[in-house]
């Protein structure tokens, strides 16, 4: 889905620092992906948690507890 019409939009506000993601800037395909894997995508993370790569629920819920 490579035409999506808010792309320029959301890459503006995406944080995904993952090299080579195809997903960036198309929320709908990055946040179905990550789902399908039990995950959330980078941007529900702040950037050091972000630069971790784990995108685990459990470390999601961890940098709450801990932040």
């Amino acid at each position: 889905m490579s035409d999506c019409p808010n792309k320029e939009r959301n890459l503006k506000n995406c944080n995904c620092s993952y090299p080579g993601c195809s997903k960036k800037g198309i929320c709908c395909e990055c946040i179905r992906s990550h789902l399908l894997r039990r995950e959330v995508p980078a941007c529900f993370f702040d950037k050091k948690a972000e630069a971790t790569y784990d995108r685990s629920i459990d470390y999601f819920i961890s940098t709450y507890k801990n932040g």
